[in-house]
């Protein structure tokens, strides 16, 4: 399997502190690839480095075989990102936010008007083109976010704790879209501190705490480096706590 994300030696220092710390990653084409830890991991940090919104302090990252320092408009042709932060307009209808961002890639007349319907219809707003988006609840916001970022047809998806804050329906609808667009070829980064969310859609997982890498494996995988027992039911929270030491739902919910 070809490799669409290769991370070395990774590193992103505020103040001379670490943030994200010598990481290492391979993402394989095709893949649903979680990073999982809790809020103040570097998540967030590593993927910004990964789309050129801020610079590494050191390492290297290379994207579709290409170095994102030297190649980065190439990259980012092939890249769609979904900001834990909305990153739309709320005095812009839903379609001409859509438009907005996919017209970004260059794609222009019939073709940016095929793509705006296509993206609307995915996402389960296309009834909705016409609304204001400050009229939208927070789980359209968040379907609207994909849509502005599938128009122009990424080969690499960033999905940025894309569930944030709504509500257990819009949840479950996004992370069954996650799965269609990985079904229609598109290879997915999906962060997250919700440990149900990565263990039901993630093909592989990447530990995540202060900065590093802790493991990185299928679940299968993750729970071998725990224990011994072939027949073990651990879950993905048992094995977080194991090798961090931490409850990953106490740090998501604020309580440690």
């Amino acid at each position: 399997m070809d490799s669409i994300l290769k991370l070395e030696g990774l590193t992103k220092k505020y103040d001379n502190k670490p943030v994200v710390d010598h990481i290492n990653l391979d993402i394989k084409k095709g893949e649903i690839f979680g990073l999982l830890g809790p809020n103040g991991a570097g998540k967030s940090t590593t993927m910004n480095m990964v789309c050129s919104l801020i610079k590494p302090t050191a390492g290297r990252i290379e994207l579709f075989g290409l170095d994102t320092k030297t190649d980065r408009k190439k990259v980012k042709q092939k890249l769609g990102y979904i900001p834990q932060e909305l990153a739309i307009h709320g005095n812009l209808k839903a379609w001409e936010n859509v438009e907005l961002f996919t017209s970004l890639y260059g794609i222009k007349g019939d073709k940016l008007r095929k793509a705006v319907t296509e993206s609307l219809e995915f996402v389960g707003l296309a009834d909705k083109r016409n609304g204001f988006v400050k009229t939208f609840s927070g789980g359209m916001k968040r379907r609207l976010n994909i849509a502005c970022a599938i128009g122009h047809k990424p080969e690499l998806l960033i999905f940025d704790e894309p569930t944030v804050g709504i509500d257990p329906q819009s949840r479950n609808f996004i992370l069954e879209k996650i799965r269609d667009v990985n079904s229609q070829g598109a290879t997915v980064i999906y962060t997250s501190h919700y440990m149900e969310e990565i263990e039901a859609i993630c093909t592989r997982i990447a530990i995540m705490d202060n900065g590093k890498i802790v493991a990185i494996g299928t679940k299968e995988e993750l729970v071998e480096l725990v224990t011994s027992d072939k027949d073990s039911q651990m879950t993905l929270e048992e094995v977080f706590l194991t090798l961090t030491g931490k409850k990953l739902r106490d740090y998501a919910e604020g309580e440690m």
